[in-house]
């Protein structure tokens, strides 16, 4: 007499581990989405932040008191100098994504401006600079930006088109 021993798996048990997984992961994925926004808008934040306070050292050290119109600027080291005013992840261009966000700072050139010591040219830097962070994907809702004042303002849409220079913009609420 032969007797056979059953090892293994029945069908029905894999099909119920697979369906058991497939019920988790339906409940976890929109937590996880959720989660992964969060993070990038503490990202863009962060950069927002880091913005502001190289533009002030940009002032205050090679600007005459006039700022950086734009991301390049930032990311060029003054002379006699290795070290940038901001990151090079965030210099790359004048228009960075980084963490689901596009970030991109302006200032509007002013004649009257000295040259920097970072190599801007006479008439080039600015009196004040706005900087905001928009959301790569539509699914995201939360718009971000900051200008001189140091404040940073959120929006259900771009900031892009109603933050100033310098003062208050017209829409959005300020983050606290």
């Amino acid at each position: 007499m032969n007797i056979r021993k059953a090892d293994g798996f029945a069908l029905i048990d894999i099909l119920f581990v697979c369906a058991m997984m497939g019920v988790l992961s339906t409940i976890a994925l929109p937590r996880m989405l959720l989660a992964r926004q969060s993070a990038g808008a503490a990202s863009a934040i962060g950069s927002l932040r880091t913005i502001h306070s190289a533009q002030l050292t940009f002032a205050l050290t090679c600007g005459a008191g006039f700022y950086a119109p734009n991301l390049t600027t930032l990311g060029r080291a003054p002379a006699n100098s290795r070290e940038a005013f901001i990151s090079p992840g965030l210099a790359t261009s004048n228009s960075v994504t980084r963490s689901g966000y596009v970030i991109e700072v302006d200032g509007t050139a002013f004649a009257g401006a000295p040259g920097s010591c970072n190599g801007l040219d006479v008439g080039e830097a600015a009196q004040g600079w706005r900087a905001y962070a928009d959301p790569t994907s539509s699914e995201n809702r939360r718009f971000f930006g900051t200008n001189v004042n140091g404040a940073i303002w959120e929006l259900n849409t771009t900031l892009s088109t109603v933050i100033p220079e310098v003062g208050e913009p017209t829409a959005g609420q300020i983050l606290k």
